[in-house]
């Protein structure tokens, strides 16, 4: 019996329950292992997913850097490469990067060369503005008075040499008086005001012929105009720090030479066989449909209130600057900063047309300018808290409240013109839209004139001068509240929004007739069937 037990321990079968435990042992492992694989296998699917989707990642960063670049290829191929170049260096070059430029080292010329009050400043800026308020002239020569033959060429040219000619005379003159840089800084103004409507009227004949790439050209334009302010301003600070304000005049002297270059490469059609005996007649034509169209009460009241929009909204720009760079209780901020401040205002700017472009373009022309109104007037008390010292109270940094207010204002002053805008190229009749379009912003040119003119007006009885700024604060809050009262003249704009025609149906149908020429699209008139 003792030896059958011991042969029963030998092979391994001690107990009942001996068996059961190694069944069990042997399922635990059996299921071990299959999760153990099942974990790989999901964790190199995991990888696998992982590997594709940083894959497409990479691929999307790489198409979203490269679309701006097929973009301007596509424009390239459809356009011509010499129409995107002139756009770039006309926009981009001779408007943005050297009116950022241009503004603080004008008002510093003004201020440290001149030695003027804040008020005469005021006045001085309006007289170089003046060659924009004659932007429909410059338009009727370039439509309707071909020089050798051509209609585009030669007014670039002519623009950029009297750019580059007023520029040098700046840079170069030591003893210049306040009349004759006064007249130079006119004779740039119309220089960068003659190349601007001559690229606006290649536009339109490309936005003519291709109709389906007119919204990209507009795009393109805007793109280039706003990031070339942005530069502009950013360095404008450094450049008039580094050289003083004739230097800077000396590198302005660059654009205008590239505007030449454009009137040289430019491709554009000779035109044969002009008469120049039409050309006074054109401009009678042209001349009499303009007339006609004002006198329609669609047109007449909503430009009234644009005119009255711009000219309420006093402008008391030279006293600030006066005073937030050389008053002894001012922040006495330095031309490096006051470059910055300018170029997050022209961030907050460009965010503002963004910001019309995705929420507010669909909304009616009313309710958008009533909101914008009343936003501009009371953004302006902002600088009511800054004159005031205010901000400090608040614990709030003067450069950092400065930075704030002028990305508000920009954003909107924006906000405020951009619906003015697009209700202007809902005005213009068939025929003649280019030439329209100028005249109303030559209206709105003079409102910015008047602005300024009256706010100069105002910084001269108020008493504020290069050293007192006791009532500033009255003309900031005399400006803000006049920014308010344009509210009350929104009758004058149609119950519409931009989707609706605002012209009668007869001013909306092009007149075309067999002596209207090719050349002379631009410059169809009205009266043949008025």
């Amino acid at each position: 019996m003792q030896l059958l037990m011991q042969g029963v321990r030998s092979t391994g079968f001690t107990s009942n329950r001996s068996v059961p435990l190694s069944l069990d042992t042997l399922g635990r492992k059996s299921i071990t292992m299959e999760m153990e694989a099942d974990s790989q296998e999901r964790e190199a699917l995991h990888h696998e997913a992982q590997n594709i989707k940083e894959k497409f990642s990479v691929k999307g960063l790489w198409d979203l850097l490269w679309s701006p670049i097929n973009w301007v290829k596509m424009l390239s191929s459809e356009l011509h490469w010499s129409f995107v170049i002139s756009v770039v260096m006309v926009y981009g070059i001779s408007q943005g990067l050297s009116m950022g430029l241009s503004r603080i080292s004008i008002q510093y010329y003004l201020k440290d060369e001149q030695k003027v009050q804040p008020s005469e400043a005021q006045v001085y800026l309006g007289i170089i503005q003046i060659p924009w308020m004659v932007k429909p002239l410059w338009g009727l020569f370039t439509d309707a008075l071909p020089i050798l033959g051509y209609r585009r060429k030669p007014y670039f040219v002519f623009a950029g040499l009297i750019g580059v000619v007023s520029m040098l005379v700046l840079s170069l003159d030591k003893k210049l008086d306040l009349a004759m840089s006064l007249l130079s800084l006119m004779v740039g103004s119309a220089g960068v005001a003659i190349a601007d409507v001559t690229i606006d009227a290649c536009v339109t004949e490309n936005s003519i012929s291709h109709p389906s790439l007119a919204g990209d050209m507009q795009s393109l334009c805007g793109l280039t105009s706003s990031v070339g302010a942005l530069v502009g301003f950013s360095v404008s600070g450094f450049f008039v720090h580094l050289l003083g304000p004739k230097g800077v005049f000396g590198l302005l002297s660059i654009p205008p030479a590239l505007v030449i270059f454009v009137g040289m490469m430019l491709r554009e059609s000779h035109l044969h066989n002009f008469s120049h005996r039409r050309v006074s007649e054109k401009f009678a034509d042209s001349g009499k449909a303009m007339w006609t169209t004002l006198k329609c009460s669609s047109v007449w009241r909503p430009c009234l209130y644009m005119y009255l929009s711009l000219a309420l909204s006093l402008s008391v720009r030279e006293g600030m600057f006066y005073w937030y760079t050389d008053a002894k209780g001012g922040p006495s901020f330095s031309k490096e900063v006051v470059g910055s401040i300018f170029s997050i205002g022209a961030l907050g700017s460009l965010f503002g047309v963004l910001l019309f472009q995705n929420f507010l373009k669909s909304y009616p022309f009313r309710d958008v300018l009533f909101w914008t109104q009343l936003l501009y007037g009371l953004s302006g008390l902002l600088d009511l808290v800054f004159v005031l010292r205010i901000n400090l109270k608040l614990g709030l940094p003067d450069y950092l409240f400065v930075v704030i207010d002028e990305a508000v204002s920009q954003m909107i002053g924006r906000l405020k013109w951009m619906p003015l805008l697009v209700l202007s190229s809902k005005l213009c009749p068939a025929g003649i839209e280019g030439t329209f379009f100028a005249l109303l912003m030559s209206i709105d040119h003079v409102g910015i004139l008047s602005s300024t003119w009256a706010g100069g007006l105002l910084l001269h009885i108020l008493n504020i001068t290069r050293t007192q700024f006791e009532n500033l604060w009255m003309a900031i809050l005399i400006r803000s509240i006049l920014r308010i009262l344009p509210i009350a003249l929104l009758f004058l704009i149609p119950r519409a929004d931009p989707s609706s025609s605002i012209l009668p149906s007869e001013m909306l149908r092009t007149k075309k007739g067999d002596d209207l020429e090719s050349e002379n699209l631009e410059m169809a008139s009205l009266v043949n069937g008025v």
